[in-house]
């Protein structure tokens, strides 16, 4: 994907490349900033430690390793399978290890301490392979006892953009854990369905900045320009500095996420912001990210203006 948006919540992004292509109207759930949850939560020194030393293998490898392997080696396999996937082309092959990854899956139980860890990076594999017969068991592990597996099944729904998703995902936007509400309010713009919108525009006055953040975006992505304020809030450095401590790469990755959201809305009000952050900003892809919400802005403008003539005629 060209100029890829890293997400700001997260130090490293999920490895979108095993994703069918998105349409026109899903293209800003690539712009949401996802929780470190998604990709490494819980992994600790030990973990690299282990990780390090543990043996490449392929898809299929790992999945075997699931499969036969001791209770150290298979969580370990299944995270490494989690990280592999993104390489791996479309075609029968991939087809088959997502079928054989949802049956190792199903034989998992949530209250057996050792499949728990093997749990939730199967649910994230699942949702990078796109495999839509694991829809009921991914709505089932959104109830799961573990939390990092809720988490990661919540966002595994959202990768597959299922409308059976949207009533879980909506309850775990209520969730008292912060981190579920973020991920929940992303989802909800991928969904792409209208409903979610008033509960979108109560997590705008989320306490968390991550929280109001996803939410904002993700009305943009549904057309709804409630969440101007927040976006405006997320673009001007000083406010943004304000709300959560971010480094820079973090917080040049939220302004051009949130540019692109302006964008999207087309709101030519900004524009005078638009343009002080195209001339001033010191980051070259921010001024850049501007001057497109510019023009789209613009153009916008010129379109409505040309059609909404034919309609005064016709008055």
């Amino acid at each position: 994907m060209t100029d890829e948006v890293r997400p700001v919540s997260a130090d490293e992004p999920l490895d979108d490349a095993a994703q069918p292509p998105a349409s026109p109207g899903r293209l800003l759930a690539r712009f949401f900033l996802v929780p470190l949850l998604v990709v490494a939560t819980g992994v600790g020194l030990f973990l690299v430690f282990n990780l390090l030393t543990f043996e490449r293998r392929s898809p299929r490898e790992y999945l075997q390793e699931v499969r036969g392997g001791g209770p150290n080696r298979k969580w370990q396999a299944a995270f490494e399978l989690s990280r592999s996937i993104g390489t791996m082309p479309p075609g029968p092959e991939r087809e088959a290890l997502a079928a054989d990854t949802l049956r190792v899956f199903q034989t998992l139980s949530p209250t057996r301490s050792e499949d728990v860890p093997v749990r939730r990076y199967l649910t994230l594999v699942l949702g990078k392979l796109g495999e839509e017969s694991a829809v009921p068991a991914l709505l089932e592990a959104a109830g799961d006892p573990d939390g990092e597996t809720r988490l990661y099944a919540i966002w595994a729904l959202g990768a597959l953009a299922d409308p059976r998703s949207y009533d879980a995902v909506m309850a775990a936007s209520h969730d008292e854990d912060a981190g579920m509400r973020k991920m929940s309010a992303y989802v909800l713009g991928t969904l792409e369905d209208p409903r979610a919108a008033p509960r979108l525009q109560v997590l705008l006055e989320d306490r968390v900045a991550d929280v109001r953040w996803n939410a904002a975006i993700a009305l943009a992505s549904l057309g709804d320009p409630a969440g101007l304020a927040v976006l405006r809030s997320i673009v001007d450095r000083k406010t943004l500095a304000a709300q959560a401590p971010l480094s820079e790469d973090q917080a040049e990755i939220a302004i051009v996420n949130a540019l692109k959201a302006l964008a999207l809305l087309q709101d030519a009000g900004s524009l005078p912001l638009l343009e002080r952050i195209a001339r001033e900003d010191p980051n070259l892809r921010v001024r850049q990210a501007a001057r497109d919400a510019i023009e789209a802005t613009r153009g916008a403008a010129r379109s409505s203006r040309l059609e909404a003539r034919p309609d005064l005629l016709l008055g």
